[in-house]
């Protein structure tokens, strides 16, 4: 019986940010930075007869939290909600805030607990050598993984660097 033999070292790397990004707008400004000014020099590819940006957003989650309240400010209940678009995430707080029979059933005053809430997106970046990595933003880290070039995670690192909300 044969053996696997292993052809690739992927690796992957994560930065724990100081802080959580503030809020869905500060997160949604980096994301978009990263994708629009591709500060990474990735570069556009072929795939299954299907041309790719250098950098392409392939996952993104938004979640809302929310707590219910008593007359006496005391916590009764809590929830949240799950988007998969900012669009979503903003305009579904303001649906729940306003949902009598979710508020009734609560028997409580809801609250968007936007502290707690928490921000994912997943870039597919291909570099120009050739390889395709994952950069994971997410309010509190910034996760690189399936890189085999430790050059990837220094031109990232180097960026991130330079990015206040990502020290």
């Amino acid at each position: 019986m044969a053996d696997f033999t292993q052809n690739s070292n992927v690796k992957s790397a994560v930065r724990k940010l100081a802080e959580p990004i503030t809020d869905v707008t500060a997160f949604n400004a980096i994301v978009q930075s990263v994708i629009l000014n591709n500060p990474f020099g990735c570069v556009s590819y072929m795939n299954a007869g299907a041309n790719h940006a250098p950098v392409e957003k392939s996952k993104e989650t938004y979640t809302a939290k929310f707590v219910y309240q008593d007359e006496d400010a005391k916590k009764i209940g809590s929830g949240s909600e799950n988007y998969d678009t900012i669009a979503g995430y903003t305009s579904g707080i303001p649906a729940v805030l306003a949902n009598t029979a979710n508020i009734t059933a609560h028997g409580g005053t809801p609250a968007h607990d936007s502290d707690a809430d928490t921000f994912s997106v997943a870039l597919k970046c291909h570099d120009p050598n050739g390889e395709l990595y994952m950069v994971t933003f997410a309010r509190q880290q910034v996760s690189i993984s399936s890189y085999e070039d430790d050059a990837i995670r220094t031109v990232i690192e180097t960026w991130a660097d330079g990015v206040p909300a990502l020290a």
